[in-house]
């Protein structure tokens, strides 16, 4: 039985490019469990409820959702098993009856015995899942999270249904674009001749078919490319006198491309923050909140900007919450 495969291929709801990373992330935490305990590491729905509340609320989709879904559901991928104090299966997807029989997850037997046999198993799982469904500036945030040791280095490939290609030329494509200067912050450091903390970031995840193209990048420093990731903040598109509404910032109105009226009107790609974050220190205002509603950096003249339907599905399925209004600059008078 190819476990890497099924791993790759587990059923999750979809509709379009929509982010539905429940059952990968109980997955990979049932994993972390077994990395750490063996054959000892039943989950009993009440005791890691939390944990998984907070797995979801931190590299889920951006709307709250219920961690019962996957602890029900993922025992149709045939990797997973529930019993309660009543016997072998899951009461359903209500999280007080799972509470109340004592539901408990666990990796399936045949599984466990595979993972016993062949221990570089598990990190080859859990490198598909992460690669399936997170970039990687998050792999190893993930892998912390979750429990696991550390981002499985093994270069295992996603089953052919799923493969794809990268383009290894889309960082110096990118970076040349933004004449290598962070769009969000100017960063531009340089050892010698060479770029030093200077990342090419996909717009639309590439785990969900964001194409290696400079109309889905951004030349972002490594800061800003996690907290981009994180949907600390996004991009959107507005003027500088309407900026503040949600539709002007492009959260409403941001799954078209741009109209002529639009591109007639001044406006431009501008940074969001979301308000979610919180950040009292000087370094957390000049780096994070204070960017809210300025113009990108780049790119330069003759190369593609941020298309408007990839920066759409990264304010859909990866920005938190509303945006900031406009942080007013200060006066040089």
């Amino acid at each position: 039985m190819d476990w890497v495969e099924r791993a790759a291929e587990l059923r999750q709801w979809s509709k379009g490019a929509v982010r539905a990373p429940h059952k990968p992330l109980l997955l990979l935490y049932a994993l972390g469990r077994f990395q750490r305990e063996g054959d000892d590491c039943g989950l009993r729905y009440s005791t890691v409820e939390e944990d998984l509340k907070r797995l979801l609320a931190e590299y889920g989709p951006p709307h709250r959702t219920s961690p019962a879904y996957p602890f029900h559901h993922l025992v149709s991928d045939g990797v997973w098993e529930v019993r309660t104090d009543r016997g072998a299966g899951s009461p359903g997807t209500g999280v007080r009856e799972l509470r109340a029989r004592g539901a408990t997850g666990q990796l399936v037997p045949e599984l466990r015995v595979a993972l016993r046999r062949e221990p570089s198993l598990l990190g080859r799982m859990a490198r598909v899942l992460l690669d399936a469904n997170f970039p990687p500036s998050l792999h190893d945030e993930v892998c912390e999270a979750v429990g696991l040791e550390s981002a499985p280095d093994l270069p295992e490939r996603l089953p052919d249904a799923r493969r794809q290609q990268r383009d290894r030329r889309m960082r110096d494509l990118v970076l040349t674009a933004y004449e290598y200067r962070c769009a969000f912050c100017g960063y531009d450091g340089r050892l010698g001749s060479v770029s030093v903390g200077l990342e090419a970031a996909h717009v639309r995840w590439w785990a969900f078919d964001g194409p290696d193209d400079v109309d889905n990048g951004l030349c972002l420093c490594s800061l800003h490319h996690k907290l981009f990731d994180k949907g600390v903040l996004g991009v959107g598109w507005g003027s500088p006198r309407s900026w503040g509404s949600p539709r002007s910032s492009g959260v409403e109105s941001g799954g078209e491309a741009e109209s002529e009226e639009e591109a007639a009107s001044g406006g431009s790609h501008r940074i969001l923050v979301s308000q979610r974050f919180v950040g009292h220190g000087a370094a957390a205002r000049a780096q994070v909140t204070e960017l809210s509603g300025r113009p990108l950096i780049g790119p330069q003249p003759g190369a593609a900007p941020v298309a408007a339907t990839h920066r759409s599905w990264h304010i859909e399925q990866v920005f938190r919450g509303d945006p900031r209004p406009a942080h007013a600059a200060p006066s040089s008078v």
